[in-house]
């Protein structure tokens, strides 16, 4: 198993960047793929972008597509998601998630997932 806890959340105005860091412990954190959800008031959660073992491969949801960027340092047991050009339909609360395979983690249904952590933009 691993365990998995975000930080990095927070208030922004439209416009700005926020860095997301998950840092996972348990099972080698290289044994998995690693990726980001999030989930707004009201709304169902959604798949944001995920990341391979060796960070080999990525793949993003359209609505952030040029201003996400995932990442993962597996040396430090750490995945990233870098936000530039917040967006007010950014706010959500933000899970890290992780899974043997990729493409389970896109079909959202990956094994684990951390606790969330709350991104907010104002408009």
């Amino acid at each position: 198993q691993v365990q998995l806890v975000e930080s990095g959340g927070g208030l922004v105005q439209a416009g700005g960047s926020l860095r997301l860091s998950c840092v996972a412990s348990g099972r080698a954190f290289s044994s998995y793929a690693m990726g980001w959800f999030r989930q707004a008031p009201g709304k169902e959660r959604e798949f944001v972008a995920v990341i391979n073992l060796n960070s080999g491969s990525t793949f993003y949801a359209d609505s952030v597509k040029g201003r996400f960027t995932i990442s993962r340092d597996n040396a430090k047991n750490t995945g990233y998601l870098q936000m530039n050009s917040l967006k007010p339909e950014d706010t959500a609360v933000y899970y890290c998630a992780a899974d043997p395979l990729t493409t389970e983690v896109r079909k959202n249904k990956p094994n684990y997932w951390g606790p969330g952590t709350q991104v907010t933009v104002s408009s």
